[in-house]
């Protein structure tokens, strides 16, 4: 009796043998393209294929009870590897058959015209792309909807938007998607966050602030934008995953090396490019709600992976290790 239950089970081992050799070929393939180091290899073994199987279920429940995909949050303050990590899952998971939408906030900007109109009309400091305030949300939610009711015979559009021009994709060049989608995997840095108190919002944290946002005009705008559309998009999260790097100065490192490598990719003269001043000032504009991210988003996020100076996955809470 015990070696026919054995023999029952030998399929199913011998399947998630195939899947497991797959994914680990997968994954190289993948670490081979994006020219990653070799550490992030043995760092997605460790912490990230885990996830698979745990995202496949959350599908397949979420599909049974309400007929919808899953929506994944994925939250990391600029150069952490979201946008990475948002890639190998969905390269892994299409391998796995399921129908996967990448989409990252990022993508959902407004046009530089609609942000000059801001800057204009609300305050100077909305002319840059990047806080809440600067995004356009009912695209977003559109997308959002049309994704989770879509069929085989619908083809949905997602939004791109080109960050070395600075401005939204042509929308000839958007990618489509069939449905029905099996998973959303929404990627941004401040995908899940809640807005902050009025009192937090009165001393500025930067000289951006302090001299240009002098009555706090700005910030007050992007945290009502951050606690609007946002709060609704954010509360249809079935899972988030937080990145979360080890403090804000490591952040302006790592921002300039996804500079470096969207000046390799593009034209030398292409306008959307910063040099290291202009970088700086740059990120000044994220530094509030990042700081904010960092002290008060572990405690909401679903998995929490720290990560050290080096860029390496240090521990996750809470854990998928057996």
């Amino acid at each position: 009796m015990e070696s026919a239950q054995c023999s029952h089970l030998l399929p199913q081992i011998q399947t998630q043998q195939n899947f497991d050799s797959m994914h680990d070929q997968l994954l190289n393939h993948f670490v081979a393209e994006q020219a990653l180091p070799e550490t992030y290899a043995g760092d997605a073994r460790q912490w990230f294929l885990p996830l698979l199987g745990e995202l496949k279920e959350k599908c397949r429940q979420k599909r049974a009870r309400y007929n919808e995909p899953l929506l994944l949050g994925i939250n990391g303050a600029q150069g952490t590897g979201k946008s990475t990590l948002a890639a190998l899952l969905c390269k892994l998971l299409r391998a796995d058959d399921l129908i996967v939408a990448e989409l990252s906030i990022d993508d959902f900007y407004l046009s530089k015209a609609k942000r000059q109109e801001l800057a204009q009309e609300v305050h100077p400091l909305f002319a840059s792309r990047g806080v809440p305030g600067t995004h356009d949300t009912a695209l977003l939610k559109e997308t959002l909807a049309a994704l989770r009711k879509a069929t085989k015979s619908d083809q949905i559009s997602l939004p791109r938007f080109d960050k070395a021009q600075d401005d939204c994709c042509p929308e000839s060049l958007w990618p489509t998607l069939r449905g029905p989608v099996d998973i959303i995997i929404l990627e941004g840095w401040f995908i899940g966050l809640q807005p902050q108190s009025a009192e937090l919002l009165q001393a500025p944290v930067n000289a951006l602030e302090s001299e240009e946002d002098p009555d706090s005009r700005w910030r007050v705008r992007v945290n009502d934008a951050l606690g609007g559309d946002f709060q609704d998009v954010f509360a249809g999260l079935d899972d988030l995953i937080m990145l979360r790097a080890p403090s804000f100065d490591q952040v302006y490192e790592w921002r300039q090396v996804q500079e470096d490598k969207l000046r390799q990719r593009s034209a030398g003269n292409a306008p959307g490019l910063m040099d290291s001043n202009e970088l700086r000032r740059f990120i000044q504009h994220f530094e509030r709600l990042t700081r904010h991210c960092l002290a008060t988003l572990p405690v909401r996020a679903d998995r929490v992976y720290e990560l050290d100076p080096l860029h390496r996955v240090v521990s996750c809470h809470p854990s998928l290790q057996a």
